[in-house]
């Protein structure tokens, strides 16, 4: 069968060998996302919005942690490597330079979001030399560099007068400023790549469970509520304390923001006590830490749900969590674009199905979104494709 054959094929929806739970939770991120770009952030009665305070820095955590699993379940995760490092690594360079050149074009529109792509494309090469490590390793890694990691940026940030987040990096701001996007991507823009990378590891490390096992579902729901819950408490206990009330009292002196923000990816460097927020979206240890919970909880969540007897109820959001880069890249040129037009929350309400209803309809045809088939044609023409499963290496080639 060629490769058009097998593109034109109907989308197995139903009989896929893909993780619908998986799928499912990368479908609830993407819309989770889309609020936090549609909803206003408080009611009418200057209340804050619970659906945009549900959403806010969870979405995007879910959505980064399921990047780095992606990577690790394409790579072989439990089944053993496909192909060799050499070879996976050029496949997700490739992979990766398109995707910078779709977030660079989105960035360029000059959208009303920040858009998060071109993070990701970095951060995918970045992660492929760890994706074969033990599971365990790269769990306790990737916590490990969720808190540690903004202490750095903080240290880093404070030493020489940076800040952020700066403008989108489009493709004209990269050309004519490429050092200061650089920094932008690493270190102050909306996702630094610094912090994020945690995420992605801790991603690779469910990638690596064995994700068909109840048991592991369960485990997934279990230990990101006990980090959720850990790291909120731990936030609480050290905000309480005299020191952190006084250091944080009036605010940060640069950006008139107080605890509850709003951050756009960095803490504050006016004081160290801004490591101890939890605030969404800060970039603090407890708010990295309590995001990647949460999106571990719903990673597992969906795992169970799509096991059970209730499992169909998903097939939507798996059909739109499999197709995300094209959807929300049509997500962000809509918005750019000013449409539908209509208010909070009509707008996040039309876009959500608008998603839901195209995917369903278009997986039912193709195995692939349009935009995520065009990516994989150009890696398998340019890197090479990877072997069948049977032609996988052998164990002590590994």
């Amino acid at each position: 069968m060629t490769r058009t054959d097998t593109a034109q094929r109907p989308g197995p929806l139903l009989g896929s060998r893909r993780l619908r739970g998986v799928d499912a939770a990368r479908g609830l991120a993407l819309l989770g996302m889309m609020a936090t770009h549609l909803l206003d952030r408080s009611l009418s009665d200057g209340t804050a919005n619970p659906a945009f305070a549900l959403a806010d820095g969870r979405a995007s955590a879910t959505f980064a942690l399921l990047a780095g699993a992606g990577l690790a379940l394409a790579d072989g995760a439990t089944d053993g490597p496909r192909t060799s490092l050499g070879h996976a690594w050029a496949r997700t360079a490739v992979r990766a330079v398109l995707v910078l050149v779709v977030g660079l074009t989105l960035a360029s529109l000059g959208p009303p979001v920040a858009v998060i792509l071109q993070y990701y494309a970095v951060l995918f090469v970045l992660v492929v030399p760890f994706v074969r490590l033990p599971a365990a390793v790269l769990a306790l890694g990737g916590g490990l560099w969720l808190l540690l990691a903004p202490v750095a940026s903080q240290w880093l940030r404070l030493t020489f007068g940076l800040d952020g987040p700066g403008p989108q990096v489009g493709l004209e701001r990269l050309l004519v400023q490429p050092v200061a996007s650089l920094q932008d991507l690493l270190l102050t823009g909306y996702y630094p790549v610094l912090t994020w990378f945690g995420y992605l590891l801790l991603g690779a490390a469910v990638g690596r469970l064995p994700l068909r096992r109840t048991a592991t579902a369960l485990g997934l729901v279990g230990s990101g509520l006990l980090l959720a819950a850990g790291s909120w408490l731990v936030s609480w206990a050290l905000l309480s304390t005299a020191a952190a009330q006084r250091a944080l009292a009036g605010g940060d002196p640069l950006s008139g923001r107080g605890v509850e923000g709003p951050f756009f990816g960095t803490t504050p460097t006016s004081s160290w006590w801004w490591l101890a927020i939890r605030t969404p979206h800060s970039g603090a240890p407890l708010d990295l830490l309590g995001t990647a919970g949460v999106a571990l909880a719903v990673v597992g969540a969906c795992l169970l749900v799509a096991r059970g007897p209730a499992g169909a109820v998903l097939l939507p959001l798996a059909a739109a969590g499999s197709m995300t880069l094209t959807l929300y890249s049509a997500h962000v040129v809509a918005v750019w674009a000013g449409q539908p037009g209509l208010t909070d929350p009509g707008d996040w309400i039309v876009h959500s199905l608008v998603a839901l209803v195209v995917a369903w309809v278009w997986r039912m045809r193709f195995r692939r979104g349009p935009l995520e088939e065009g990516v994989a044609q150009v890696v398998d023409a340019v890197a090479g494709p990877v072997p069948p499963r049977e032609q996988a290496l052998a164990p002590g080639t590994r």
